[in-house]
């Protein structure tokens, strides 16, 4: 695509991945409440705050495809990922709608369905379960990106994002870290593949570690390049037993009361509970 707009630009993944966005668009907008460093000859700067709609409204203008990152990565407070989360991603949207703006990749997380146990392989198909108040404001962001395609046709590739960071630092980041030209591979794919509706699939480098089935990426011409265990450096650390249990990890032990509890595919508890 010729023009496209990246939202949370000054983030960490947003830095990771311009150097391999610009080389493949006309035009790169950087939307952002702070100026990110070092503007390419390709990258202009939108200062823009997603939570008030008449300023994404003008960010997006003149754009045909958004890589939306920006919101809040971590914590718990509500009324903040209300904000930039929720709302912020609901704008984007309308905003997109306004200015016909083609396509949206989402910067979703495995977090929304975090609380599926460690060595049960799941898919885009089965139902979320959010494992934190912002797990649960990227399932809303998914279901946006699906009413904004039967509303106004937009084309969203949600990407349940494992871990982004520059190099895997634990066991549970080998199982779902993706380095960023991997992600980069996945953005470009949300941009230009025809077959995406409100389509989503896992952000998950070329691991051994399997927990997620993401043949639907496979199938749009995903080829991961890097494998985690080759870029990992393990550091110190314990995990407790309920983040232990779940695929999310920490972000499971928010409010939780210690008990772990396990449910099948229709819901229904299981026969391991206990733990205190």
């Amino acid at each position: 695509m010729k023009r496209i707009a990246v939202t949370g630009a000054a983030g960490r993944v947003g830095t990771l991945l311009r150097p391999l966005l610009r080389a493949h668009g006309e035009h790169i907008r950087l939307i952002d409440l702070q100026e990110p460093a070092g503007l390419s000859e390709n990258e202009t700067f939108a200062r823009a705050d997603l939570t008030k709609l008449d300023e994404a409204t003008v960010a997006l203008k003149d754009i045909d495809g958004v890589v939306h990152l920006a919101g809040i990565a971590s914590g718990i407070d509500m009324n903040a990922i209300l904000h930039a989360n929720v709302l912020g991603t609901y704008n984007l949207y309308e905003a997109a709608r306004t200015n016909r703006v083609q396509r949206v990749v989402y910067a979703s997380s495995n977090h929304a369905t975090g609380f599926y146990p460690r060595g049960e392989i799941i898919s885009p198909l089965d139902p979320m379960r959010p494992d934190s108040p912002y797990g649960l404001s990227k399932c809303w962001g998914e279901l946006v990106a699906g009413l904004y395609y039967d509303t106004a046709g937009i084309r969203s590739l949600s990407i349940r994002i494992g871990n982004a960071g520059t190099y895997p630092n634990s066991e549970r980041s080998i199982a779902i870290w993706i380095s960023a030209r991997d992600l980069a591979q996945l953005v470009r794919i949300g941009l230009t593949h025809p077959l995406i509706a409100a389509t989503v699939v896992y952000g998950v480098s070329d691991t051994d570690e399997k927990w997620w089935d993401n043949d639907l990426a496979t199938r749009l011409g995903y080829r991961p390049q890097d494998r985690p265990r080759d870029h990992a450096r393990i550091e110190q650390g314990s995990e407790g037993p309920v983040a232990l249990a779940f695929q999310g990890g920490g972000f499971c032990e928010i409010n939780h009361d210690g008990k772990i509890r396990m449910r099948n595919a229709e819901g229904l508890a299981q026969s391991r509970e206990a733990a205190e």
